[in-house]
């Protein structure tokens, strides 16, 4: 049997570099990697957050419009339906009266800061309804139609 020597071990002179990065010099790299990672994540999600607020102001506005203009056409249907006091729908004497005072607390409740004025001409049935509102740190908002019922039918 024949014996087996193993190659003598070559030892590196002082002159002589590594050829092989070690792992001690890839560990910050690493970490700088998952800085930038976790700093696009947190933008990304600002982002979204940003979004989110924006769309749910945007609905919140939405829906006092859509309150508004229902409000309105409730109360012109109220002042169709009772012609016969159609002065009672002005201005001055509506919170007298019963059922114009009930539609300004139904206004009151549905908007924020919500405020109604009626102009009504009791001669020719012109109606004017502007209804205001308006929502903190938000510039106010205001809602107008016109109308006109026939005053001459019995």
């Amino acid at each position: 049997m024949a014996a087996t020597f193993a190659a003598p071990l070559r030892h590196r002179s002082a002159g002589q570099r590594k050829t092989r990065p070690s792992r001690h010099n890839a560990g910050g790299f690493a970490l700088i990697e998952a800085l930038i990672a976790i700093l696009i994540f947190s933008l990304a999600t600002l982002g979204l957050l940003g979004l989110e607020v924006s769309m749910t102001r945007a609905q919140s506005s939405a829906k006092f419009r859509a309150d508004a203009a229902y409000l309105a056409n409730d109360l012109i249907g109220s002042i169709w339906s009772d012609s016969r006091n159609l002065g009672s729908y002005n201005d001055a004497s509506c919170d007298g009266y019963t059922p114009c005072a009930a539609w300004k607390t139904r206004l009151r409740a549905a908007l924020p800061g919500g405020a109604a004025s009626a102009a009504v001409d009791t001669t020719t049935g012109a109606i004017t309804l502007t209804i205001n509102w308006q929502v903190p740190n938000e510039a106010p908002h205001s809602y107008r139609t016109s109308t006109s019922i026939n005053v001459n039918t019995p």
